[in-house]
């Protein structure tokens, strides 16, 4: 299977997800190319085509001028599969080559066996396995779904250019608006799922994050929920942290909330569900009742 990945370049640097990338097309056994508008100065190391564009002349981020020169990629490649990370340039730019091309695209890619992509559905409680229905297909992949390869090699450098006239003008990033809990710095988070049942048992989480004086995190569904503000959030829709401890309170184990903490020291997690995929990162793994097991852990920490 050819394989065409679009790396990702932004303030003047290639981003890590692009490593990410090379850990897709090595779980498929896929050829690879790579498409970047970036740098000469700042490529990936790599052994095959690299179809460049000068990011200082066509911008940063132009979807009108970028698709035109993707394209032109595309049709010196003729690839399967066009790879994005599912980030705001993927989630921006894949549909748009999709539609020109007349191919199905398949987002939040988060697996693949058998010919087929495993993607999240019913807000990631379940997975489904897709099959597109044309040759030729564009994908963007779930930021931490797959494993961060470092490839090897000097790349074969193909600029690209085009005369393309955009109406938009890229002038910037905006900085986000700053949480009132930088969960990123904390050493210790204690973070509370969909699995401690409702809104008034936060405290019971708190309580324990109070007790290891670290602070206090949530999973996507908890914050969906209104049991907590967003700043709380950690997952790929939230905030990535690597503390030295992680401890998970009723949280199942999303891919998006994985992406978000897996770089912790160490993981503890409480599950009742010995099943639960959190359990395949975590280090120690509690099989019991939240609510039991936290309050006496609490208890035995004050």
């Amino acid at each position: 299977m050819k394989l065409l990945l679009v790396g990702e370049y932004r303030e003047g640097r290639l981003l890590d997800t692009s490593a990410e990338l090379f850990g897709f097309a090595a779980a498929i056994g896929g050829d690879a190319s790579i498409f970047l508008v970036g740098s000469a100065e700042d490529v990936p190391a790599f052994s095959g085509a690299l179809y460049l564009v000068d990011a200082g002349l066509y911008g940063e981020y132009n979807p009108e001028v970028h698709k035109q020169l993707l394209l032109k990629a595309v049709e010196e490649v003729n690839p399967d599969l066009i790879v994005f990370i599912h980030s705001s340039y993927g989630w921006d730019l894949a549909p748009r080559v999709a539609a020109s091309l007349k191919v199905a695209q398949v987002s939040e890619v988060i697996g693949f066996a058998d010919n087929a992509y495993e993607v999240g559905c019913c807000n990631a409680k379940m997975h489904r396995n897709v099959t597109p229905s044309t040759s030729k297909a564009v994908i963007t992949i779930q930021a931490g779904a797959f494993p961060a390869l470092q490839s090897e090699g000097t790349p074969l450098v193909k600029v690209l250019s085009t005369d393309v006239a955009s109406t938009t003008e890229f002038l910037g990033y905006e900085p986000a608006e700053a949480k009132d809990v930088n969960l990123a710095k904390a050493e210790i988070v204690v973070s509370a799922g969909r699995g401690i049942g409702k809104k008034e048992n936060i405290e019971v989480i708190r309580s324990l994050a109070k007790a290891f004086g670290g602070e206090l995190g949530a999973s996507r569904p908890v914050v969906d929920a209104g049991w907590i503000d967003h700043g709380h959030q950690v997952g790929s829709t939230g905030q990535t942290v690597a503390p030295k401890l992680y401890v998970a309170c009723g949280i199942s184990g999303s891919i998006q909330h994985l992406a978000g903490m897996k770089k912790s020291g160490f993981i503890l997690a409480i599950n009742k569900d010995k099943d639960a995929p959190i359990g395949e990162v975590a280090d120690v793994l509690v099989v019991a009742d939240v609510l039991q097991f936290v309050p006496a852990l609490t208890a035995k920490l004050s």
